[in-house]
């Protein structure tokens, strides 16, 4: 499916209040885009912006790294002391302290991953020209929480075997009496099936609404620059930077409670059921 190339994330410029047109309020078309390279129509293999931004994202974050370990010093300098905090942050802050030390080690550099890699896509939508979180768009959110799932999966199964894993997922207890068999329903559906549709949705609903309400207030700081609308442009505007600060706040979070959520699920994998 094609969109309208005026229509992808930009606006009409030359529409202003009071000039008779109506608002070009932001929709699904913000979030669609013409392939960069490829079938137009969308029916075969094409490179869209998003596919660039999440390209861009993954060699920036893997560079900055690579730049900041590959000749590490006791007395670091300035890019390796910010990658040290970053990954230091995520080990102990996340990682030890919902799985352990013992346990939680060889998990570190997939949380360090999950974590700078959404974090980068999340950045996109407050840098210029790129302007769009790429978590913005279902697919990304959902194809990382399946690695999540399938990596819990495997988990469980390797440490508890076949029983101990469907005990795992339907929170079997004995002590529940009567009641146990609907209980084990209800967490066998959500362990395998809501968990990790809520693990994906979470983060893209959550950067979706956000980029919609910056596009919101950037398209209405242009509309109504015009006559005595530009006193109400300007109070948009305002909200442009209120917006932005905020969903600086939010990209982060969303990133760590993504990975907090990912060590949550690998600490009840690995937890002995009893």
């Amino acid at each position: 499916m094609s969109a309208d190339p005026t229509q992808t994330l930009a606006f009409d410029t030359s529409c202003h209040l009071f000039d008779g047109c109506g608002f070009p309020a932001p929709g699904l078309h913000s979030f669609m885009f013409e392939p960069l390279w490829g079938d137009a129509d969308g029916n075969g293999l094409y490179f869209n912006k998003p596919m660039l931004l999440a390209l861009l994202g993954s060699v920036i974050i893997v560079g900055f790294f690579w730049a900041a370990f590959a000749r590490p010093k006791v007395v670091p300098g300035k890019l390796q002391m910010i990658a040290e905090s970053g990954y230091d942050f995520v080990r102990r802050g996340v990682v030890y302290e919902t799985i352990g030390k013992k346990e939680g080690e060889k998990y570190v550099p997939l949380a360090v991953s999950l974590f700078f890699f959404i974090w980068m896509l999340n950045l996109w939508s407050i840098i210029p020209v790129a302007s769009f979180p790429v978590t913005s768009i279902i697919a990304y959110p959902a194809v990382l929480a399946a690695i999540v799932y399938v990596t819990w999966v495997s988990l469980t199964f390797k440490r508890h075997g076949f029983v101990g894993f469907f005990k795992n997922v339907t929170g079997y207890d004995k002590s529940l009496g009567a009641v146990l068999p609907l209980a084990m329903v209800i967490e066998f559906f959500s362990n395998l099936l809501v968990r990790p549709f809520t693990h994906a949705v979470r983060l893209f609903a959550n950067m979706f609404a956000g980029h919609t309400l910056l596009l919101l207030f950037t398209i209405a700081s242009w509309y109504m620059l015009n006559g005595i609308g530009i006193a109400y442009s300007g109070v948009s505007f305002v909200m442009v930077i209120v917006m932005t600060a905020f969903e600086l706040f939010i990209q982060a979070v969303q990133a760590y409670v993504f990975v907090l959520l990912t060590c949550t699920y690998i600490q009840g994998a690995l937890a002995e059921h009893h």
